[in-house]
């Protein structure tokens, strides 16, 4: 916890707006260890948004302590909690999932579990894994779930399609899916999933060129600088090897293409209009990180 805790100190200069937390399924990691982490990060830094853990996690932590759904989230929302990530869905499908992450909660619990947070009140995201074993009827079935669920609760802000990458894991032997999979996979989910307001195309595992891109395929979200903290999606081959990004860089990866730069905060509301914004000649924004921009038309 005290490493962790150092990692959130490093940024006490910046103006840091999220601290995202994930991990792994592991047994020193049960829920009073998040109830302590999310009351110290809040005890340094009240102002910081914190969005936590997967339903993989959660099932894990809820079961170990004993407690339901409802009653864990209660007791993470005590502490800090602000928003869900969306990691950890993968593919809904349960003969594709039991292949790819069969060791991971299922897709109903996974549904679950998001239910269970937007009921509190809570926001939260979500993904879909895909270009590996998966057929394009397993990514609608998957959208499908995900579409009945937002009609219900509302409680979704955004979906990422991530694009499977196969370098250094036990499917390496699949090919990936090209660009123009990629940017049809985008059209296609901007379509189905009228309810959702955001689609998101996560720049560190695509590549800033094709995610400026997909801005005419339907997204609207770049997500945010990053600095280098996601190191999983490098790690599997994607073109972002140092995945980094200022904010003055990202402004103008979207001017480039005639959209409409604009820094928002985790929960979508707006920070920073940068329609006309001019930056200084010393570069004095440079290495800000972690503010995530949408760019609308």
């Amino acid at each position: 916890m005290d490493d962790m805790m150092d990692i959130v100190r490093k940024y006490d200069d910046q103006p840091v707006t999220e601290v995202h937390i994930v991990g792994g399924v592991m047994p020193q990691y049960n829920l009073a260890f998040y109830e302590e982490l999310f009351r110290r990060i809040k005890d340094h830094r009240p102002g910081l948004h914190i969005k936590g853990l997967t339903p993989v996690e959660y099932y894990y932590i809820f079961k170990k302590a004993g407690v339901d759904y409802e009653e864990g989230f209660k007791r993470l929302k005590s502490a800090g909690l602000d928003s869900m990530p969306g990691g950890g869905a993968e593919i809904f499908h349960p003969e594709i999932r039991k292949k790819i992450a069969g060791d991971k909660c299922t897709g109903q619990q996974w549904l679950d579990i998001h239910q269970a947070w937007h009921r509190l009140g809570g926001r939260s995201n979500a993904t879909i894994l895909y270009g590996h074993i998966e057929s394009y009827e397993d990514r609608i079935h998957h959208m499908s779930l995900l579409r009945e669920l937002q009609d219900e609760t509302g409680g979704f802000q955004t979906f990422i399609p991530l694009k499977f990458r196969n370098k250094d894991n036990q499917m390496a032997h699949l090919p990936e899916v090209s660009t123009v999979e990629d940017l049809r996979n985008y059209a296609v989910s901007r379509i189905f999933l009228d309810n959702f307001d955001h689609i998101k195309a996560y720049w560190p595992m695509i590549g800033r060129t094709v995610a400026q891109m997909s801005l005419a395929y339907g997204v609207d979200d770049m997500d945010g600088t990053i600095d280098d903290t996601t190191r999983i999606y490098s790690m599997a081959g994607s073109e972002e090897q140092h995945p980094a990004l200022s904010t003055r860089d990202l402004v103008g990866l979207i001017r480039a293409v005639g959209r409409h730069p604009v820094e928002r905060d985790t929960l979508y509301q707006v920070i920073t209009d940068y329609a006309e914004y001019v930056f200084e000649e010393d570069e004095q924004f440079r290495g800000y990180v972690d503010l995530p921009v949408i760019a609308t038309s």
